[in-house]
C-alpha cells in the first residue's frame, strides 16, 4: 500500500459519511466504502475460517487428567458462537476491521499442557481467569501504557514480523513447505514440499492461486484477494472430483450432501473459575496462568499495532484508535471463550487479509460475524474452502505487510537490532509473542549498553524482565518442582 493511501485511510482525511451507519463506523472518513467493507469482511472470514474445523481437531483430540474428551461438534458451535459474538462486539465497540476467534498456540497451551493436570472444566476456568485479569489490565490502564511504550520502530518490526509470519503460515498451511523430521539428520529444519519437490494437485491448486493472487493485486483489481479465494475453491473442487487426491489437509473441497446442521450449546457455561487450585499446586497454577497471559497480551498487541499500520489508522505518535475500548474487548474474549469452551479467544492476524481488502472500520466486522453466526447452521458448507485456496491471501498480505520495513532506520543498531530480531523470531519460532519478547529484551540491553539506559521507559524495562521469566520458563518450573 503505498504512503499516500495510507494518509487518505487515516480518520479526518475524507469527508463525512452520507447517513447515519456511515458516520458511526467513519467509513467515508476513513477513505473506504461499503463495498470494500464487505469485501474485507468476506476475506478475514474465508482466511480465518480453518479455526472452525483445527479448533476442534486440537482441543478434541486432548484428554483431561481424568481421560475426559471434548464433543467435536460442540466445540464447532462454540468456536463459532465466540468468534460470531466477539467479532461483531469489536466491530460496533472497537471500530476497527478486526475479527476475533479461538486463538492459535493459545487452544494447544490448554489442550496439551493444562488439562493433562486437570478436569476440562477447571482447565477453561483458567481460561476464564486469564481473561479476567487481562481485563483488570486494561481498566488500570496498564495494558495501553505498555503499548504506548514501544518505540515507533519496533511497533513497525513487528508490522513487518507478522507480515513474514502470516507468510509463512500459508506457505506451511498449504504444504508448500513441511518440517523435515530431526531423524533424517539434515541441515535444515524445512523444505519444499513434502520431500524436497512440489507434488500432488493440492499444490498445484495453492501455487495457481498465489500467482493468480499476485496477478490481481498488481493489476489493482478490486476484490482481488476475494476473488482469488473463490476461484481458487471452484477449481479446487473440479480438481477433486476428476483426480484421485488422497489428501487435502483438514478440509477436502467437495459439496457436501448436506448443507444444514443444527448447532450444539452443551459445552457453553461448562468451566471452574478456581477450581484447578484444588487439583494442582497453587504455584502450578499460577506459572499456567502467567503463561497464558503473557501469550495473548503480546499477541493481542503485536496483532493490533500490525493490522491497525497496514491499514493506516495509526496516528503521528503510532497510537491505534481506541486501544483502550479494543484491549478490553479482547480481553471479554478470553472470558468469552473459556466460558464456552472454545479456548481463549483473541485477534486474528488473519484481518489483515480484510484489510488487504480494503476494510478500515468495524462494519467489516459485521460481515465477519455475521458470517461466522451462519457458520454455527452451516458446518457442512465449511469443509468446502480447502488451505489450499485461502492460503495465497496469507501470501499477499505477507508482502503488503512487509513493505513497512522501509521505515525501520537500519543504520542505527540500537533499534535495527531488536527491529532484525523481533521480524526474524516471530516466523522462525511461528509465534508472535517470541519475536516481541526477543525484540524488547535485546532494545533494553543494547540501550543500557550504550549508557542510554534513562532513555528506556520504566514499562520496557518491567515488561522485558517478565519476558525473561517466559522463556526461562522451564528451569523456573524446575526450580520449584513443578516438573
Amino acid at each position: 500500500m503505498s504512503e499516500a493511501q495510507k494518509v487518505a485511510d487515516r480518520p479526518g482525511a475524507a469527508p463525512p459519511g452520507a447517513n447515519s451507519v456511515d458516520r458511526f463506523f467513519r467509513i467515508t472518513a476513513r477513505g473506504s466504502s461499503f463495498a470494500r467493507e464487505i469485501r474485507g469482511g468476506f476475506a478475514t472470514f474465508f482466511t480465518m475460517a480453518y479455526i472452525l474445523v483445527l479448533n476442534p481437531i486440537i482441543l478434541g483430540s486432548a484428554k483431561d487428567k481424568f481421560g475426559h474428551q471434548l464433543d467435536g461438534a460442540e466445540l464447532a458451535t462454540a468456536t463459532a458462537l465466540v468468534a460470531a459474538v466477539m467479532t461483531i462486539i469489536m466491530g460496533v465497540g472497537g471500530n476497527l476491521p478486526l475479527a476475533l476467534a479461538a486463538g492459535l498456540g493459545l487452544n494447544a497451551v490448554v489442550a496439551f499442557q493444562i488439562a493433562p493436570l486437570m478436569s476440562w472444566p477447571d482447565a477453561m476456568g483458567l481460561v476464564v481467569l486469564e481473561g479476567l485479569l487481562i481485563c483488570v489490565l486494561v481498566v488500570t490502564g496498564l495494558r495501553e501504557a505498555i503499548m504506548h511504550a514501544i518505540p515507533q520502530p519496533l511497533k513497525q518490526a513487528i508490522s513487518v514480523g507478522i507480515g513474514l509470519f502470516i507468510a509463512f503460515i500459508g506457505f506451511v498451511d498449504a504444504g508448500f513447505v513441511s518440517r523435515i523430521p530431526d531423524v533424517a539428520n539434515t541441515t535444515v529444519p524445512v523444505q519444499l514440499g513434502a520431500t524436497g519437490a512440489l507434488s500432488g494437485w493440492p499444490i498445484l491448486v495453492f501455487c495457481l492461486g498465489v500467482l493468480l493472487t499476485i496477478g490481481l493485486l498488481a493489476r489493482k483489481v478490486k476484490g482481488a484477494i476475494l476473488i482469488s479465494i473463490l476461484v481458487m475453491t471452484v477449481v479446487a473442487i473440479v480438481v477433486n472430483s476428476a483426480a484421485d487426491i488422497k489428501s487435502w489437509g483438514l478440509t477436502t473441497p467437495k459439496v457436501p450432501d448436506d448443507f444444514v446442521a443444527a448447532p450444539e450449546f452443551g459445552l457453553l457455561g461448562n468451566f471452574s473459575l478456581f477450581g484447578a487450585f484444588g487439583e494442582t499446586t497453587v504455584i502450578t497454577v499460577v506459572l499456567l496462568v502467567f503463561t497464558l497471559i503473557l501469550s495473548d497480551f503480546f499477541d493481542t498487541m503485536g496483532t493490533v499495532v500490525g493490522i491497525s499500520a497496514e491499514a493506516g489508522l495509526l496516528d503521528e505518535e503510532g497510537r491505534v484508535p481506541n486501544l483502550g475500548r479494543v484491549l478490553l474487548i479482547d480481553g471479554a474474549a478470553a472470558v468469552a471463550g473459556g466460558a464456552a469452551s472454545s479456548s481463549s479467544a483473541t485477534s486474528y492476524i488473519e484481518s489483515a487479509a480484510g484489510v488487504g481488502e480494503g476494510a478500515r472500520t468495524g462494519f467489516a466486522n459485521l460481515v465477519t460475524g455475521g458470517l461466522f453466526a451462519c457458520a454455527l447452521f452451516l458446518t457442512p458448507l465449511l469443509t468446502i474452502v480447502p488451505m489450499q485456496a485461502a492460503a495465497p491471501a496469507l501470501v499477499a498480505v505477507g508482502f503488503l505487510m512487509m513493505t513497512q520495513v522501509k521505515h525501520i532506520d537500519w543504520d542505527k543498531y540500537e533499534i535495527a537490532i531488536p527491529a532484525f530480531l523481533t521480524i526474524a523470531v516471530m516466523p522462525f519460532t511461528y509465534s508472535i509473542t517470541n519475536g516481541i519478547g526477543a525484540g524488547f529484551v535485546a532494545y533494553v540491553l543494547i540501550k543500557t549498553v550504550l549508557g542510554r539506559a534513562k532513555q528506556v521507559h520504566w514499562l520496557l524495562w518491567g515488561t522485558s524482565a517478565l519476558f525473561l521469566v517466559y522463556f526461562a520458563i522451564d528451569p523456573i518450573e524446575q526450580l520449584f518442582g513443578v516438573k
